[in-house]
């Protein structure tokens, strides 16, 4: 960075081009903890990362992992969590959502908004209170606060907008098509917002938005809430960001034919704690702590609960009906015990994902409940103190 800021305004000055009144430099990138370095081998390819994640999804990464000024750590397990849980669960399914409702409740066509409730105005102010931070933010050339604030107000803020409004109860009856059209309304404006945000960082999944949506690419200067035309037709609803189920050994076993090694090539040496070393005087076998890669293989999930009965002839057992984001599922849970079914009809749980299908008293129960219980006592609920989407990871 010294060379070109030494060298770079000198070969300006010779030509007599006028040279930059400032350099904006970042920190160093590391992996193992040790600065990147071609000497030492631990580099990252990034054809491997573009090949498995897309050139958007990396973009992502490094401008959203590293805040300006600072080093970043640079992880086959960093990047797989990040594009799971931001870009699959968050900005995936919040635009497979919102795209799926209104083909299927409103005939492929954005509806009119009607009269605006509380949770429409705290939209319409997440979606200004975004604009101006991304602006700042990358007027600053400071992208990951930007990005951050991009999801952590408004991506996340529409779907909980979403989930508290619960739009596929509302198609369910005559009398509350208004709000169900004024909620798809402000979900679709919400959305070609995010679109004109991200575009800089990620303009493939930006443009790919935009055409779901079926609205033209926005410039900055005047954007903001309720300018969605009502009437505009929706294009084909297609995945965004695919979720990749893979774990990290699959992952890194793909760059190679029957080879395994890291993602970022030959060399490459994993994150802090992706392995974990025996500690002096303990044995293997006297060792139970599991790797990150393990952990990463169990998949927990937020799951709504729609309903929820009592197995026949069991004392323990509940079957329930949950939301789990893109897919509804049943879940045996022995907690009858503890609580009865009107109870759990609309609680937010967690729950195991990929866990393979299981006969409970001849029903198939497809995830597993998280409940905690000391002892023998009654299991209590895992539960979240403020509203998450079903479908979001739990880490």
């Amino acid at each position: 960075m010294m060379r070109f800021a030494l060298y770079w305004p000198a070969f300006l000055m010779s030509a007599g081009i006028q040279t930059p009144k400032r350099i904006i430099a970042h920190g160093w990138w590391l992996m193992g903890g040790a600065k990147m370095s071609k000497s030492i081998g631990n580099v990252a390819r990034y054809q491997d990362y573009t090949a498995l994640f897309g050139v958007d999804a990396l973009r992502y990464f490094v401008m959203r992992e590293m805040t300006l000024g600072q080093d970043a750590n640079f992880s086959d397990e960093a990047i797989l969590t990040r594009y799971n849980a931001d870009l699959a669960n968050d900005l995936g399914n919040v635009v497979s959502r919102t795209a799926t409702m209104i083909a299927r409740y409103c005939d492929g066509s954005v509806p009119a908004a009607g009269s605006s409730g509380d949770l429409d105005r705290a939209l319409e102010a997440d979606i200004q209170k975004t604009i101006e931070a991304a602006r700042s933010g990358f007027a600053r050339f400071e992208l990951s606060v930007a990005l951050q604030a991009i999801w952590d107000v408004l991506v996340r803020g529409l779907n909980q907008y979403i989930v508290k409004r619960e739009p596929w109860k509302l198609a369910k009856s005559a009398a509350d098509r208004p709000l169900l059209e004024t909620t798809l309304y402000h979900s679709a404006d919400a959305l070609r917002v995010i679109a004109a945000l991200v575009d800089p960082v990620m303009p493939d999944a930006a443009e790919r938005i935009r055409r779901m949506l079926g609205v033209q690419q926005e410039q900055w200067t005047n954007l903001g809430a309720n300018t969605l035309r009502a009437g505009t037709r929706l294009g084909a609803v297609e995945p965004l960001f695919p979720r990749i189920e893979k774990t990290v050994e699959e992952l890194r076993a793909m760059t190679t034919e029957g080879e395994q090694k890291p993602i970022g090539g030959a060399g490459a040496v994993s994150a802090p704690g992706a392995t974990q070393a025996v500690g002096a005087g303990v044995t293997p076998a006297e060792d139970n702590r599991i790797s990150i890669d393990e952990f990463m293989k169990v998949e927990l999930r937020v799951a709504k609960v729609l309903e929820a009965e009592a197995v026949p002839k069991s004392k323990k057992l509940v079957k329930l009906k949950v939301d789990v984001g893109n897919e509804q599922r049943t879940i045996v849970a022995g907690i009858a015990e503890a609580y009865q079914p009107e109870q759990l009809v609309g609680r937010t749980i967690a729950i195991v994902f990929n866990l393979k299908p299981a006969k409970l008293m001849g029903i198939e129960s497809n995830g597993m409940v998280l409940a905690a219980s000391v002892g023998d006592g009654k299991p209590i609920l895992v539960s979240f103190d403020e509203p998450v989407p079903p479908g979001a990871r739990v880490r």
